[in-house]
């Protein structure tokens, strides 16, 4: 059985990460064990609470979805959409090797969210995010790359981690996206990131943030 302490040593280890390709190296090796040894050892429910808000606030039309970082393909799993209507978007060339697997989606696309998103296109419904932009990962930089591959009125479902939250300004970032008029109705709801009790993250927290592209 997984261990806790095993998906704490990959959790930690994560959070230590500086550039792209330290993520892509990182994730890379361990795609293969990582539903096992993290989501299941760590009891990480992250990616279902991302996706259970998604399908709350979504209508007919916040689709097709782009699944950001989306690793093995576990926000899908918990949207269950159908798989013409979701693609899954990560730096992990074996993380995708893996979610093509689970047959979830529709395409299956290698990027890097501090570069250029053009080749995406501009037609998502939805964008949703889990485990993306936490320590060691991403900052709120990237958010203005991905109102681009969305049309106007699409639904935006992203967690973040609440202390990254809080250290790196993204309030102050979405707050001025508002004021700019690019996203409205934006609110933000504190969730837990795991649970299971008993690991020194157990009590770990995350803003689903919600908004729509102007």
């Amino acid at each position: 059985m997984a261990k806790a302490a095993d998906g704490q040593s990959i959790l930690e280890n994560a959070y230590q990460l500086h550039t792209p390709d330290d993520n892509r190296t990182y994730y890379d090796a361990f795609a293969e064990t990582y539903d096992k040894d993290f989501v299941e050892a760590m009891g990480y429910s992250y990616p279902a609470t991302v996706a259970a808000v998604y399908l709350r606030e979504a209508g007919a039309d916040d689709v097709p979805v782009a699944d950001i970082g989306c690793g093995t393909g576990i926000v899908a799993e918990t949207l269950r959409l159908p798989a013409q209507s979701i693609d899954g978007i990560d730096i992990s060339p074996e993380m995708l090797r893996l979610a093509a697997v689970k047959g979830l989606y529709r395409s299956l696309i290698a990027a890097d969210l501090t570069q250029s998103l053009e080749s995406l296109g501009h037609g998502y419904g939805g964008v949703v995010s889990a485990g993306t932009f936490t320590h060691g990962h991403l900052g709120p930089e990237p958010l203005r790359n991905l109102l681009n591959i969305a049309r106007s009125g699409a639904l935006f479902v992203i967690g973040i981690n609440e202390a990254h939250f809080g250290k790196l300004g993204f309030r102050d970032v979405l707050d001025q996206l508002e004021r700019d008029g690019l996203i409205h109705g934006l609110k933000a709801e504190r969730r837990p990131i795991y649970d299971k009790q008993g690991h020194d993250h157990s009590n770990d927290h995350a803003f689903i943030v919600q908004f729509r592209r102007g």
